[in-house]
């Protein structure tokens, strides 16, 4: 069951239904036409489409009833209603961001899952998901580690708009608008929304970039599932126009998820931003540009500081011939994927939630070319 039928998900199944050990893939999404045009496209007997209103547990329920596994590609605060579900029914899950809000909640839920005997992997996209395996495979590589830093960079524009998302605008908009997490000497601490600018080399061709610190699921996990990391932070680029629109949106708490009345009507407010918005899908094709995600991982090998870096780039246009997608929504939707596959192959066969830490990351790592993407390792020693 592939729930949530967006510029990710749809990456996720359509490379889904070339595995030749799935035979049945479902599309269930609110809206079903981007599944309808992916599914004429692909032309796979695999596939079928349900129209799915996943806030209603019932649908759910019925829904997943008698599958062997879920991806939801939702929004985070829908994806503890799904797991919940799935674990009553004892479906295996998948999904490409932090089922819970806080880390702190991670015991009662992993103890949930465990004890519905199903294999939950959470945060398997791009980042979190392979951003996290490249931190955890650079991690293995030292004797100890010390710091994890990672870094996101696209160059990426759309002709006409001035204002858009490559992946779930909400997930962003909320993102950018929240206290940034950073784990400095061993402790977390917070800093103001898009509070300090900085720039970044990515490798070429996306090249230097302004970036941001925000509140992102690697900031929390690796510190937790990588011994020895005192430090660790997520970058993020944001271009100047982007920046200013949503400080302008916090300062008018258009930012806010605390529903309020118009004339009668109740909404979120970022639900209307997020509604005037164009959506991710309707941007397919229209990108051009190039992203990249990028580990540092720092640490201490045969006594002498290092840094072990890897990153894996892809163009927009690449995606688009690939999967009719953007070169996010490709990332995240690969990371899914490969999740996917190795909960079906048996290759994870453990009981319970698991994060990216706790995936055999050079397995995980391994599977990524044959989905087109080249990744790449520098080790330096200072």
């Amino acid at each position: 069951m592939q729930l949530g039928c967006g510029i990710t998900g749809l990456v996720c199944a359509e490379l889904l239904t070339k595995n030749p050990s799935v035979d049945e893939i479902v599309l269930a999404d609110a809206r079903t036409d981007a599944a309808e045009e992916m599914a004429a496209r692909v032309s796979s007997d695999k596939l079928s489409i349900k129209k799915l209103d996943a806030t209603k547990v019932t649908n759910l329920r019925k829904l997943l009833k008698g599958c062997d596994l879920v991806v939801s590609s939702l929004p985070w605060m829908l994806n503890m209603r799904v797991l919940e579900t799935a674990a009553s029914l004892g479906v295996d899950y998948v999904d490409f961001c932090l089922t819970i809000d806080k880390i702190e909640q991670y015991e009662p839920v992993a103890k949930m899952v465990k004890d519905a005997g199903i294999t939950a992997l959470t945060a398997t996209g791009e980042d979190p998901g392979i951003s996290d395996c490249f931190a955890r495979a650079g991690a293995n590589k030292l004797d100890e580690a010390w710091e994890t830093h990672v870094m996101d960079g696209d160059s990426g524009s759309a002709e006409g708009y001035d204002f858009f998302s490559l992946w779930s605008p909400i997930d962003l908009l909320e993102e950018t608008t929240v206290p940034a997490a950073v784990f400095r000497e061993g402790k977390m601490t917070f800093v103001p929304p898009l509070h300090q600018k900085e720039f970044y080399d990515f490798p070429e061709p996306v090249g230097r970039l302004p970036v941001y610190k925000t509140n992102h699921e690697e900031t929390y996990l690796m510190p937790r599932f990588i011994k020895g990391v005192k430090n660790a932070d997520f970058r993020i680029a944001i271009d100047d126009n982007f920046a200013s629109v949503v400080r302008m949106l916090r300062k008018l708490g258009m930012h806010s998820l605390q529903p309020v009345d118009v004339k009668g009507v109740v909404v979120r407010p970022l639900d209307v931003v997020v509604a005037l918005m164009p959506r991710p899908t309707d941007l397919i094709g229209k990108v051009k540009g190039h992203a990249a995600i990028v580990v540092e991982v720092v640490g201490i090998k045969n006594g002498r500081k290092t840094v072990v870096k890897h990153w894996t780039t892809m163009s927009h246009e690449k995606a688009y011939e690939l999967c009719r997608s953007n070169a996010t929504g490709y990332l995240v939707g690969v990371g899914g994927a490969v999740a996917a596959e190795m909960v079906i192959s048996g290759t994870v066969r453990e009981k319970g939630l698991l994060v990216p830490e706790q995936l055999p990351a050079e397995e995980f790592i391994s599977r990524l070319p044959g989905k087109g993407l080249e990744v790449k390792e520098e080790v330096t020693q200072l």
